[in-house]
């Protein structure tokens, strides 16, 4: 706890009664104690040994356990933890559980333990360290699962909890999170309304784990069921947690569109929380909208807006910026200059996807002109590997992106002319219309079917035009021609001298 902290708490706790007979050697022995705490308190820096010594004796100068002793003992084991004396620390800890039961008010002695284990946690580096740690939380839950004190045993699980998820020791972390699911839950096995925030914690916990270890189908209804939680005022970092894990569980799914919408959400969370991690997340939140292709900037919106000029995301910026302005050559130069993007394995692993699509633009733009090009060229051109470019190549050949044939032996790729191609297709299908109309009129059109006095030609008479009859023995000696030949007439209409004849059918 800070020395605000206990400012503060002081305050808080002082009492304003009205005492006509004062105690003078109570006064004075009160304020040697306190004399004697904030002596040590200036020795922490220069002297912390010394202070270490001054802060232990405090609680003997009280005649009953008190505020004095308790502030003396906390500041004792922050110091010895700080200066690896793991065993006396836990030691100390033992005696200052103590105090919780009756020396302080409760409020109080939660917040103090909250406190010095959120210190014990952000201090540990190392295996004696983690030892140290366990056994402070191990004493933590025993001595508040004896006074009954639910509400901290609650926290200190948590806490116990994610230090397993930190230390990837999953086994110890799945029996915990059954623990705990079940402290969440009424006697009937529902969920506890009394009790959501918690359960969102456990939630976030046990999503992270199964985001670690890819099991996307545990992972998946757990998003959904936490999602669901609405009896809970969760901080918001717990739903920036639980919002970060379902965008890179919809990344895996290649669903970009959910995936930019829970990274916006776990970024608003985030910021709103003042955690670091929504650096990190906002990444993320660029990748994805480079995954989709969309030609919207992220940084248009007013939450991302101040993050624009942020040198910690100037990398991803630029990035963005030249993925939408096509500049492949810009896009590679950023990657190469600014190795510390890829230092993010989520990121590294998605990068790949937007590369080759940039690539692949690439390429499609750079062969518009030719009818025949060698590999080596392109790979010339985007500096990249021959096997890449083939690569390429065949995949925009396989998806009917492009028309044309590789040569592996010579390393060559002839493309077929796209107009020449089209012409090609127009004539092939103008010619099967064509066919397919011959056919439909000669052997289905009711205008030559012919019965025992006439066929009306067309079926009937077309208006302005005379009966027409087909005289077939005259077309098989005339070789398709009428007898008496054809004529004009004024109305420029094809006429013989007697009955009408038609010619030309085959």
């Amino acid at each position: 706890m800070s020395d605000d902290d206990d400012f503060m708490q002081d305050s808080d706790q002082e009492q304003y009664d009205f005492e006509y007979e004062d105690d003078d050697e109570q006064e004075t022995g009160d304020v040697d104690v306190e004399n004697k705490y904030y002596n040590a308190k200036q020795m922490k820096v220069d002297n912390p040994e010394e202070a270490i010594t001054e802060f232990l004796g405090l609680p003997a100068l009280e005649q009953e356990k008190g505020d004095w002793g308790f502030k003396g003992l906390k500041q004792a084991i922050k110091l010895e933890f700080k200066l690896g004396q793991y065993d006396k620390a836990v030691e100390h800890y033992r005696e200052l559980l103590t105090y919780v039961k009756s020396a302080v008010t409760r409020n109080y002695s939660e917040k103090s333990i909250n406190n010095m284990l959120d210190f014990i946690e952000k201090g540990s580096d190392d295996q004696r360290a983690y030892k140290c740690m366990e056994q402070f939380y191990s004493q933590t839950l025993d001595s508040f699962q004896s006074t009954n004190n639910e509400r901290l045993w609650l926290k200190t699980n948590i806490k116990l909890a994610r230090l397993w998820l930190d230390r990837k020791e999953y086994t110890h972390l799945v029996r915990k999170v059954r623990e705990l699911h079940k402290a969440c839950q009424k006697e009937d096995g529902t969920d506890d309304p009394s009790k959501g925030t918690y359960s969102l914690e456990v939630y976030a916990l046990e999503i992270q784990m199964y985001a670690d270890t890819r099991n996307n189908k545990r992972l998946k209804a757990l998003y959904q069921r936490a999602l669901k939680v609405r009896s809970a005022v969760p901080h918001p970092k717990i739903m920036g947690i639980i919002r970060e894990s379902g965008g890179k569980m919809h990344m895996s799914e290649e669903n970009w569109k959910e995936a930019q919408i829970d990274f916006f959400e776990s970024f608003r969370n985030y910021d709103e929380a003042g955690s670091l991690q929504r650096i990190q997340v906002l990444k993320y939140l660029v990748l994805t909208t480079m995954l989709m292709g969309s030609d919207i900037n992220p940084f248009d919106s007013q939450e991302t807006k101040p993050y624009k000029n942020d040198p910690r995301i100037s990398a991803m910026t630029d990035l963005v910026d030249a993925y939408q302005r096509n500049d492949i050559h810009r896009y590679e130069s950023i990657l190469q200059n600014n190795k510390d993007v890829l230092e993010d394995p989520f990121i590294a692993e998605n990068i790949d996807e937007v590369t080759r699509s940039m690539r692949t633009k690439a390429v499609l733009k750079l062969i518009a002109p030719y009818t025949r090009f060698t590999l080596a060229f392109i790979a010339k051109q985007l500096k990249i590997s021959e096997a890449e470019v083939q690569d390429i190549l065949g995949f925009l050949i396989v998806d009917k992106k492009l028309k044309g044939k590789i040569d592996q032996s010579e390393g060559s790729v002839e493309i077929e002319s796209s107009p020449d191609a089209e012409r090609t297709q127009a004539m092939q299908e103008w010619t099967s219309a064509i066919r397919s109309l011959w056919k439909t009129v000669l052997n289905e059109a009711e205008g030559f079917k012919a019965d025992d006095s006439s066929v009306m030609l067309g079926g009937t008479a077309a208006a302005g035009f005379p009966s027409a009859h087909i005289d077939f023995e005259g077309l098989k000696q005339h070789g398709g021609r009428g007898p008496n030949g054809w004529s004009k007439s004024r109305g420029g209409q094809k006429r013989s001298s007697g009955r009408a004849q038609v010619g030309g059918v085959k």
